[in-house]
């Protein structure tokens, strides 16, 4: 930075808000923290955003081809593996049109959106489900965060309602201070994380409600012996009534309703 005499600028002169290496200096490691948090927050509050269903699920999955089958990829998964992403995706898109729909993302009587569809904004599944609020013509937002394969947004999240993150902390919180339900699909860590961090919310009771939903059955029952766990003594019986099995988008959304997702009051028509 140089100035207005054309002399170089020091750091010592610049504004704090200006000087990129006072920022990131590992003492303002808490400062840069709260601005991460803070940037989401107010860009939320902005869009008027009161509550989200959070969708998480493998980055892997891609949308599938007219006879079903998913498109060529560069690694082909195990046998059966790229049907599963693939019905998984479309799975997700139709999942993310109907509570974009029904649940209240499009403005209710007092102006705030519900239920708005929310991703990791990345590719696969995260995709699929903000495309399927997309094509409802409904806002759905994309927490973004910075890995070192560098995940680059899908095309489908409503502009503006795209933040990218340097902290996973940070980053999980808003995954969760306004969900009102969780869908976990198909996925690997990251997956896996973020579901028990919201299946440890609610089994110590951090949060009330918040219905979660794991989408097929026959792949959650094989990755996670929840029955194990019980036996164990790692969990109580009643851990695993936290959440549900369902096999399609709209046996998703009834046990969402079961469990007791608010559905706000629409806008009235003049």
């Amino acid at each position: 930075m140089s100035s207005r005499s054309g002399k170089p600028v020091s750091s010592g002169e610049r504004l704090a808000i200006d000087d990129r290496d006072f920022l990131r200096r590992e003492e303002m490691r808490s400062h840069r923290i709260a601005l991460e948090f803070e940037r989401a927050e107010l860009g939320l509050q902005d869009r008027a955003i009161e509550s989200t269903i959070v969708v998480f699920g493998s980055a892997r999955a891609v949308a599938g081809r007219a006879g079903g089958d998913a498109e060529p990829r560069t690694e082909q998964p195990p046998n059966g593996i790229g049907a599963l992403l693939a019905q998984s995706y479309e799975v997700a898109r139709e999942f993310g049109r109907i509570a974009s729909e029904r649940g209240g993302a499009f403005a209710s009587d007092s102006g705030m959106h519900q239920n708005v569809v929310t991703t990791g904004a990345g590719p696969g599944i995260m995709e699929a489900a903000n495309r399927g609020a997309y094509e409802a013509g409904a806002p759905t937002i994309g927490l973004n965060i910075e890995i070192p394969s560098e995940q680059t947004p899908n095309e489908y999240i409503t502009p503006g309602l795209c933040f990218s993150f340097h902290y996973f902390a940070i980053r999980k919180m808003h995954f969760a201070m306004r969900a009102n339900a969780l869908v976990a699909f198909p996925g690997g860590f990251g997956t896996l994380d973020e579901l028990f961090e919201i299946l440890t919310l609610k089994q110590t009771r951090k949060t009330d409600g918040l219905p979660v939903i794991l989408f097929c059955r026959d792949y959650w029952k094989r990755i996670v012996d929840f029955d194990a766990l019980v036996q164990f003594g790692m969990i109580g019986k009643e851990d695993v009534e936290l959440f549900q099995f369902v096999d399609s988008a709209e046996e998703a959304w009834q046990v969402m309703l079961d469990r007791g997702l608010t559905i706000p009051t629409p806008l009235k028509e003049e």
